[in-house]
């Protein structure tokens, strides 16, 4: 029988995130590492990543940093590469980075942000499950866990392209879960409402529009990125054993 402790041990497992120098991705490494994963970070600037990795080390975790744009398929295979030279492996991929680049009505959504704007939020989290797919299926299963947003679920006004992209994040999470379920790879994904990051900062910098927003929610504040990192940690770790293919909200009751 398990006890607590078993259900969230991540002792001997690879944690792979992307979009980890900041915000969720940064608290998810954070979370992992406590629990026992030894964890790869990734974002564009490697500065960033030296100064984190720095932190985790003198809080006692064992971390890579791996500077690469999600954007660039050679780097997310340098990425991957690197991963597996520095470890032997990957058991858990964090499909945290993300990009939006307009905000307005969609109609005039750029034609030249398009391509980043996919490439980014969608076609990096399908390579990458491709390239780590190997590995997992090599050391018995795996987790992947998409960052999406409740943005996929409902459109947000002025946040069009992006809800596109993020529902089609969540249609790729249950179309590799149903596919890679015989490899023992579980894929989920977390749909975050508003969550206290620069990402979204837009949004609650102001603080009558934050308290308009807010005030109509079953839990009427804004979210942490520990929260989410707890729902990653739970979807990472054999506590969330039976799960592949969900949809997680993680807002405050925003979508109910």
């Amino acid at each position: 029988m398990q006890t607590l402790t078993d259900y969230f041990n991540l002792s001997g497992k690879v944690a792979l995130i992307t979009g980890a120098s900041k915000g969720i991705g940064e608290a998810t490494a954070r979370l992992l590492a406590q629990a026992g994963a030894q964890v790869v970070i990734s974002s564009r600037k490697q500065a960033d990543l030296d100064a984190l990795a720095n932190t985790l080390r003198q809080e006692g975790a064992e971390v890579t940093a791996v500077a690469a744009h999600v954007g660039d398929s050679q780097q997310l295979s340098n990425l991957v590469e690197q991963t597996m030279q520095a470890y032997g492996g990957v058991d858990i991929l964090v499909n945290n980075a993300a990009a939006n680049p307009h905000y307005g009505p969609t109609v005039e959504f750029p034609e030249s942000a398009f391509d980043k704007i996919m490439q980014v939020n969608v076609r990096a989290p399908l390579e990458l499950t491709r390239l780590v797919q190997p590995s997992m299926k090599a050391r018995g299963g795996g987790s992947i866990i998409n960052i999406s947003s409740i943005a996929g679920l409902t459109p947000d006004p002025g946040l069009g392209m992006y809800s596109v992209t993020k529902a089609a994040l969540n249609m790729l999470t249950k179309v590799f879960a149903k596919e890679l379920g015989a490899d023992g790879i579980r894929v989920n994904a977390v749909c975050p409402g508003l969550i206290k990051t620069k990402f979204s900062q837009a949004l609650w910098e102001d603080e009558t529009t934050l308290a308009r927003f807010t005030k109509r929610l079953p839990i009427a504040r804004m979210g942490t990125v520990e929260e989410i990192a707890g729902m990653v940690l739970y979807l990472a770790s054999p506590a969330s054993g039976y799960c592949t293919g969900g949809i997680f909200t993680a807002d405050g009751g925003t979508t109910i």
